[in-house]
């Protein structure tokens, strides 16, 4: 059995084909696709925050919207660039967006990708410290988030406050009791995986990350999700560590799947780089007809080290359309692969 969701970037533009054309209908679409993917049986509604680009940026309220309109779906991300955050104010919107969804917030951070522009995160009023790379700076406010979600008081009190305050030093408010243990890394390496796992956080990996020996891709993931494992043991945390991976996955069953997928489904791994010194391996797409993608998904081990499927999904085609996609893996693919 696995936990399978949806990731949606959350994309829009002014193009005909779309479905999603303005910031109104990619957010008002991504509540309306958790409540339908919550109705079909998925497990959980992801979303990545991208900022200075027609793309989701501030999740809070979005989570939020989310978590009132639906029951027991997981709502989450995937993932918040720490470098651009101030992390006591997210402890604020994250215990907020937690209580509204009754505990249901799964939060993926990490020190975040290349962005759409230069070091966006100075226009945000933030940078590294003398000595510290932006990366430095984005692992030191997830430290910071982390301490502050445990809940514990830190800041003193006003001695003539506008409303009593109970004794001693005071947390930030809401908190929301469990959620420290509900977040989750996003890591691009194997040293940040164990990171990670050091620190008692999940990990979730995308369908990118280092290319650190050459191997296929989702053999690369697999070792990195057994060594956070292995690296989680050693920590001695007391509770389930859980992983996630993340796919494009597509059962090819009518001929508009065929239309707009069925070329996807004859590439392979690739390699890049997304930063300038760090050579990176993309994984492939799957797209097949069900029988074939049952094979191929059977061999990806990564898969098979992960509890937690996302599958990342073409938002700008709107609601029905990836109702469809998700209905398709759901109906055809997870129950033979025994995710389901």
């Amino acid at each position: 059995m696995k936990k399978i969701g949806f990731l949606s970037f959350g994309h829009w533009a002014n193009h005909p084909s779309y479905q999603a054309r303005t910031a109104s209908d990619t957010l008002l679409q991504s509540i309306d696709l958790a409540v339908a993917a919550e109705e079909i049986g998925l497990d959980g509604a992801y979303f990545r925050v991208h900022h200075f680009a027609r793309q989701l940026a501030s999740p809070f309220p979005l989570l939020s919207a989310i978590g009132a309109k639906t029951k027991q779906i997981e709502i989450g991300t995937g993932v918040i660039d720490m470098r651009y955050e101030n992390p006591l104010y997210m402890v604020e919107d994250a215990g907020a967006a937690d209580i509204i969804s009754e505990g249901r917030l799964q939060l993926g951070i990490s020190r975040g990708s290349p962005e759409q522009v230069i070091e966006g995160w100075r226009y945000f009023g933030y940078e590294p410290s003398e000595g510290e790379t932006d990366a430095d700076m984005g692992r030191k406010k997830a430290m910071e988030f982390l301490e502050r979600l445990n809940g514990v008081g830190f800041a003193q009190s006003n001695p003539s406050p506008m409303f009593p305050n109970p004794p001693g030093l005071l947390r930030l408010e809401p908190h929301s009791e469990g959620l420290r243990e509900r977040i989750w890394w996003g890591a691009a390496s194997n040293a940040t995986a164990i990171w990670a796992a050091e620190n008692g956080m999940h990990l979730q990996s995308s369908t990118l990350k280092y290319d650190e020996n050459g191997k296929p891709f989702h053999i690369q993931q697999a070792e990195q999700i057994r060594l956070y494992k292995e690296a989680w043991k050693k920590a001695g945390h007391k509770r389930e560590p859980r992983v996630s991976v993340s796919r494009s996955i597509f059962a090819l069953v009518n001929d508009q799947d065929r239309y707009y997928f069925g070329e996807q489904g004859r590439g392979a791994d690739s390699f890049g780089y997304i930063e300038s010194d760090k050579r990176a391996i993309f994984g492939k797409s799957y797209a097949a007809e069900p029988d074939k993608l049952i094979a191929e998904l059977a061999q990806d081990e990564a898969i098979q080290e992960a509890d937690t499927l996302l599958l990342t999904i073409p938002n700008t085609l709107g609601v029905d359309y990836n109702v469809h996609v998700l209905s398709a893996i759901m109906e055809h693919v997870a129950p033979a692969l025994g995710w389901r």
